[in-house]
């Protein structure tokens, strides 16, 4: 005979007054942890208690109800109640639905607190999420719900942005396929179609931390810190229509811009509109672009303007100006940080003081029609006119100069005999360079020629830069080539031109305009220039009057400029190019300068990145690269990726790591004797010479000139 099924007894539900309820010190629950007790009191006034107490009666010694609960389970409901009842909203003798415990000695009141707090299942994060979405499209306001969860509107936004994702990833998720930081990278585009392609991807590779996630999701678009989209302002690209994407979970420097073709589109017609507006200044030509390489302005004449006049007004603006920023200053020197209203107004005096000082100079009228502009974008968003430069070709005739030089007075009818015909300024609009074609060749060979020249172009400044701010160095360097020519019988070429004139640097590298060392020697010959005087006889006399410190310094940055540490292609055919001697020759010496002056390309500045390296060469240079700075388990890490995607990781991977490619490098090897040759010795790879020019980006074609003299 079958054994009867004990059937189970609820605890009844009673209603009891509050007053009758006391909170028992059985209750587990010991951290704070959910919303506060003050937004649960909120809550329960909103939408009353949903959830009841459980309670259980207070015997006395005889065993006997007292008439007494206590409340071992629910004690944050408690204290919400009684806060209520504090703030005279609920009355004392509110009935509160109950749960009382029967159960007896069985079960203690401490494993009843547990068991209701264990056996609770959190909602899961996508069940808010679409809950948070159910209300929105009901037509509460993002404020709304935020108010009725006590939770901030960003908190709402972020939950309706996970909500709005690709149904798919949100079911990957569900079945905890998927991290909610991977679902949270993912919503930085609202591209349904997007998100599953990268997911597809990613999944499948590996390839899927959530950096790498939205870096895929943003690959094409352009950064709102560009200095492009400074320049423009997200404000006008939006109200051209343009779309921003906002990463709602990161700090996104205020987002990605979409539509990079419109970008360019304002910044070349904002470009244009500043350029038509100089124009009115008078000038021959004005040539616009994103930006201009180093050294565009080579071979061009710069003219010498005089600083605009101050006026009595604007010297008493300045003058109270300058007295307002003294008096803050002094007031605030020994505050830990300054109030907000104070610095926001040194700032504005700053700018107002530097707006006299960046005012242009003022030019001769017949200098302006026969010299030019560079109208472009600073490093900082702001536009950047360069005013003053002459072409060759548009220099005044010799037989209309005077004796000494000056353009020769106007014609008795009054016209100028040097200047050019009246006529409208040619204003010139270019492009950004081509990229590189991807190089999917897998081979090791020599590097590229023109990246080569690229890099030893930013080693040569740095060199400059180095032996500027070393006069014993400079000096050394200076008297080996005097005795060299001197004592040596002839010329020969070397990494030193002792004439000296500057070696005008025939590539433009990626970013060598705005590296540090082409900042600090143009910063170095703009405040000699500033000092130095123009004419011959008194810049004798200056340089006879500086202490020898300033003459030291003064004749090292001199001496930089003959620095030549460039590589350029050999010429195999006994012309006039350079020769795998002569080659081999200025080489050795750089290293040997680089040695004297402890070059470290490093803190010179360079960086391996896409533009200056990875996207240059071959598959296998960059698990080579890889390899050296981060070991063969990094290298695997993406040795399946296509190169675009390579070069990206490997600029990723390499960030602070100090590797250098083998142009760059300080070479460790002695130095040969002063005079010596090293012609035997072969090249070293990267310059060997190759007829299949393996890894070279399709520039092949460029040219591999150097002025060396």
């Amino acid at each position: 005979m079958a054994k009867a099924v004990q059937k189970i007894k609820l605890s009844r539900s009673r209603d009891i007054p509050f007053s009758k309820l006391v909170l028992t010190q059985t209750n587990v629950r010991r951290v704070k942890a959910g919303i506060s007790i003050e937004d649960l009191a909120e809550d329960i006034a909103r939408r009353t208690l949903l959830q009841s107490l459980n309670v259980r009666a207070i015997l006395d010694a005889d065993g006997n109800e007292t008439g007494m609960f206590e409340v071992p389970a629910g004690g944050r409901r408690y204290r919400a109640l009684e806060l209520l009842i504090k703030q005279k909203r609920l009355a004392k003798n509110e009935p509160i639905p109950c749960v009382v415990s029967e159960v007896g000695d069985k079960i203690s009141a401490e494993e009843d607190s547990l068991a209701e707090n264990v056996h609770r299942v959190a909602l899961h994060p996508l069940d808010q999420f679409r809950a948070f979405q159910t209300l929105r499209e009901q037509g509460q306001s993002e404020e709304d719900i935020a108010a009725r969860f006590f939770v901030s509107v960003n908190v709402v936004q972020q939950r309706l942005r996970l909500a709005s994702a690709s149904s798919s990833l949100l079911d990957v998720y569900a079945d905890d396929g998927m991290t909610l930081e991977q679902l949270m990278a993912f919503t930085v585009t609202s591209d349904h179609a997007r998100q599953e392609q990268v997911w597809d991807n990613v999944s499948k590779s590996g390839y899927d931390e959530p950096y790498q996630i939205r870096r895929m999701l943003t690959e094409s678009t352009v950064r709102a810190s560009d200095k492009r989209v400074q320049f423009v302002g997200i404000a006008a690209y939006e109200a051209a229509g343009g779309a921003v994407l906002r990463d709602l979970f990161e700090h996104d420097d205020g987002g990605w811009l979409q539509d990079v073709p419109l970008l360019d589109r304002l910044v070349t017609e904002k470009l244009k509109a500043e350029a038509e507006t100089i124009a009115v200044e008078g000038w021959k030509w004005i040539e616009v672009a994103v930006s201009f390489p180093y050294n565009h302005d080579y071979g061009l004449r710069q003219l010498d303007g005089t600083p605009a006049d101050i006026t009595a007004e604007e010297q008493a603006t300045i003058d109270a100006l300058q007295a307002e920023q003294a008096k803050l200053e002094a007031e605030y020197q020994d505050a830990d940080e300054l109030p907000d209203d104070v610095d926001i107004r040194l700032g504005q005096i700053e700018e107002a003081l530097s707006a006299f000082d960046e005012r242009p100079p003022i030019y001769d009228p017949a200098e302006i029609a026969r010299a030019g502009a560079f109208v472009s974008i600073d490093s900082d968003g702001t536009l950047l006119v360069e005013r003053g430069f002459v072409r060759p070709e548009d220099e005044a005739p010799v037989d209309q100069t005077d004796g000494e030089g000056k353009q020769a007075s106007p014609d008795a009818d009054g016209t100028d005999p040097g200047m050019p015909s009246v006529r409208r300024t040619v204003i010139t609009v270019g492009g950004d360079q081509p990229d590189a074609e991807d190089d999917e060749d897998d081979g090791i060979k020599p590097l590229p020629d023109r990246l080569v020249m690229e890099l030893t172009a930013h080693r040569t400044l740095a060199l400059r830069d180095a032996v500027a701010s070393n006069p014993h160095v400079a000096m050394t360097a200076l008297l080996h080539k005097l005795c060299v020519d001197a004592f040596h019988n002839g010329y020969a070429p070397g990494c030193m031109e002792a004439a000296v004139r500057q070696v005008h640097l025939p590539v433009q590298a990626p970013g060598l305009k705005d590296s540090a060392s082409a900042k600090a020697v143009d910063e170095r010959h703009e405040a000699w220039k500033a000092d130095m005087p123009k004419d011959d006889d008194t810049l004798w006399n200056w340089l006879a009057t500086l202490d020898e410190a300033s003459r030291s310094m003064l004749l090292a940055h001199c001496v930089s400029y003959g620095v030549n540490a460039l590589f350029e292609k050999v010429d195999r055919y006994g012309g006039n190019g350079m020769s795998s001697h002569g080659l081999r020759r200025r080489l050795d010496q750089a290293d040997r300068l680089a040695r004297a002056v402890n070059l470290d390309m490093v803190e010179a500045g360079w960086r391996p990145t896409v533009d200056s390296y990875f996207g240059r060469v071959t598959k296998s240079r960059i698990l080579e690269a890889v390899r050296e700075a981060k070991g063969e388990s990094s290298a695997q890490l993406i040795d399946h990726l296509k190169k675009a995607e390579m070069a990206k990781e490997a600029e990723r991977l390499l960030d602070g790591t100090g590797w250098l490619p083998e142009p760059l490098r300080l070479a460790e090897t002695a130095s040969a004797p002063d005079g010596s040759d090293t012609t035997g010795e072969p090249l070293p790879e990267f310059l060997a010479d190759d007829e299949d020019e393996g890894g070279d980006t399709g520039d092949d074609e460029q040219p591999h000139a150097v002025a060396a003299e």
